[in-house]
């Protein structure tokens, strides 16, 4: 069984960055498509950045230029830098990782952390 754990996140200013892991044991990130979802209140659970096991990254518009995914193999982590913070950046923050290349169901999901960006 995987077990995905996140950390990071965390209550920052407009403007400011901040870089979320996370944590893979149970199971190798590389040979899985890695994603960072969010969720805001009252709003569905979205996909904001997604790394294939080739390295190929792909980002929401909203995201696009601001957030940066990456997978460290050696520590079988993954990371989601955010920069350039906005308020509508605040939600909940998942890591999950899927068999599938078309990002049609997730295989495993971490807790969440959140984050929050005070305008």
């Amino acid at each position: 069984q995987a077990q995905l754990v996140e950390t990071g996140g965390g209550l920052v200013q407009a403007g400011g960055s901040l870089r979320l892991s996370c944590a893979a044991s149970g199971r190798t990130l590389r040979t899985y498509y890695m994603g960072w979802y969010r969720q805001a209140p009252g709003k569905q659970r979205e996909l904001v950045a997604g790394l294939t096991s080739g390295g190929s990254a792909k980002y929401g518009d909203s995201v696009k230029g601001r957030f940066t995914i990456s997978v460290d193999n050696a520590k079988n982590t993954g990371y989601l830098q955010i920069n350039s913070l906005k308020a509508e950046d605040t939600a909940v923050y998942y890591c999950a990782i899927t068999k599938s290349t078309t990002w049609d169901y997730v295989d495993y999901w971490g807790q969440g952390t959140q984050v929050t960006v005070s305008s």
